[in-house]
């Protein structure tokens, strides 16, 4: 960047402004991972209740998909921009002060609505960045989102730590009955400055060009760019604009199109990276982690503790994968990557199968000084007997102490009784973390870039991103009521099928794409346009 001229490094300044965006989304997304055992107690929640405050976030960018496209056509990039900064304050100010299970579901749902931040960043850099910095600046906004969700553990690691602290202002503001409302309304301060922030970025050029606001493009230019080079540009931006609008392909012609024989492969190769990419189990893993490691026994603080290598390992990864992509090549990354996941989920699948879980006298007596007596008492006719799954573990504590007991004291009571091989689970949570994000996390997106047609793409890429959306939306739903009935091992071993199901089938028709144009890959997937 030393060596870059003033309008390559405001290119960077308004790129860099723009995927903060991915910043607040990555905190928001996981965030909420630090809370759950907080707002379960405080609302008195179900599994299925604490499913749905999670994947809150997930359902309302299904409906963003649908409308965001026509909003950032009519007013612009830049105000669609700053309309969902607007909405992710609300939904942190609502979640921070939710007084009802209710009010923080519909707070999270709003937050949803903005996670379309995401395409509409790339959508603009992409028009106001320089051709040779446009992939550098592109993929600013996956690094962006990473560095959130690390955010999001070490802020939250933060706050736990603060509990015990016992430090006079802790004490003054009532830190510890309101730990999950800090949590979330961290997400605020990122929010407001972001907002701030894109008041400062010029209004995209070609958005303007194609509305025939002829001058203020200029304008837009000139921070983009030396004076004696505006002409030109805006004349080529004009010719553009006006071929693409000369006969452009309706979406419903689009869909019909879609099904023609010529484009089946590529279909076929979207479909299944859709739908692979969350079978996988990211999303659960990532907005539960602290809830999964506490199936180890380890405790809540050393939970959240090992939350942070994922975040920092989220991190690296995904910086590997922008800088391996265009070396190795699209095949080689994703081909490991789902194989490296595969082993990693299957070492977590091990831990968990060999697991048991025994109350002994001296852990009640132990449980007796930590909890209530009551509880302790309750749990006199589960000593000496062995559990070999942490489901039946889980329904005899609930039959013994009830539901409400056992929600409150759950960390404690897995921590008393398991004996398990925790560090086997968080080698293969922290090596399914680090695959996934140098492979099918981020190459998901370059991978649909590069198969779709341009004569589908306004109607193939949407529909790939919704079947991505709609499962996410159900991994992260159900997973605490999958988690305490089937049990940890059954549900880290549908990821590996799934895992191993998309590799045969991704490594049977992926081709490699990498230095091949639009034009060639369709020819690659379709000879016969050859």
């Amino acid at each position: 960047m030393l060596f870059m001229d003033k309008y390559t490094l405001r290119a960077f300044g308004y790129a860099a402004i723009v995927t903060i965006g991915g910043f607040v989304f990555g905190l928001d997304a996981a965030v909420i991972s630090g809370t759950l055992r907080y707002i379960t107690l405080e609302f008195g929640l179900t599994d299925l209740q604490v499913g749905t405050v999670v994947s809150a976030p997930a359902l309302g960018v299904l409906i963003a998909l649908v409308i965001t496209g026509a909003i950032c056509d009519s007013i612009g990039r830049k105000k669609t921009l700053l309309l969902i900064a607007i909405l992710y304050i609300l939904s942190a100010v609502g979640s921070a002060w939710a007084t009802s299970y209710e009010m923080l579901v519909g707070a999270r749902f709003i937050g949803g609505l903005a996670f379309t931040s995401l395409s509409l960043a790339s959508m603009y850099i992409g028009e106001i960045a320089p051709p040779a910095q446009r992939g550098k600046l592109v993929s600013m906004n996956q690094l962006m989102i990473v560095l959130g969700l690390t955010a999001a553990y070490f802020s939250n690691y933060w706050l736990v730590g603060l509990l015990e602290s016992n430090t006079a202002w802790v004490i003054e503001y009532n830190l510890l009955q309101d730990i999950w409302r800090w949590m979330l309304g961290v997400e605020i301060i990122p929010a407001v400055i972001w907002a701030l922030l894109l008041l400062l970025v010029p209004l995209s050029p070609r958005w303007l060009v194609a509305k025939g606001r002829y001058d203020e493009a200029k304008v837009s230019l000139a921070k983009l760019m030396p004076a004696e080079k505006i002409d030109d540009e805006l004349a080529a931006i004009i010719e553009s604009s006006q071929q693409e609008h000369q006969k452009p392909m309706k979406l419903t012609e689009q869909f019909q199109v879609m099904f023609e024989k010529r484009f089946r492969l590529a279909i076929m190769i979207g479909v299944i990276f859709a739908a692979v990419q969350p079978l996988t189990g990211v999303n659960p893993i990532l907005f539960y982690a602290p809830m999964v490691f506490e199936q180890t026994g380890i405790g809540t603080n050393a939970a959240f503790a090992q939350t942070l290598i994922i975040g920092v390992v989220s991190f690296v990864f995904t910086a590997l994968a922008i800088v391996l992509v265009d070396r190795l090549g699209r095949r080689p990354l994703v081909n490991f990557g789902l194989i490296a996941s595969i082993v990693c989920l299957v070492l977590c699948v091990t831990a968990f199968k060999q697991a048991s879980y025994t109350l002994t006298a001296d852990d009640v007596v132990q449980i007796e000084t930590t909890l209530d007596s009551d509880v302790a008492e309750q749990l006199q006719p589960l000593v000496g007997q062995t559990f070999d799954s942490d489901t039946g573990y889980k329904n005899a504590l609930i039959a013994a102490i009830g539901q409400d007991s056992y929600k409150a004291h759950e960390s404690e009571l897995i921590q008393a009784a398991v004996s398990i091989n925790a560090m086997l689970v968080l080698i293969g949570i922290v090596g399914f973390i680090a695959a996934f994000h140098v492979s099918i996390g981020p190459l998901m997106w370059v991978v649909f870039s590069e198969i779709v047609p341009t004569q589908i793409r306004g109607v193939a890429i949407p529909g790939f991103a919704l079947i991505s959306s709609v499962i996410s939306y159900f991994m992260q739903k159900f997973f605490p009521w999958q988690l305490a009935n089937f049990g940890a091992a059954d549900i880290f071993t549908s990821y590996a099928v799934a895992g191993l199901i998309g590799l045969v089938l991704l490594y049977r028709y992926l081709p490699e794409t990498k230095n091949k144009s639009i034009e060639e890959v369709e020819r690659l997937l379709n000879p016969q346009t050859a």
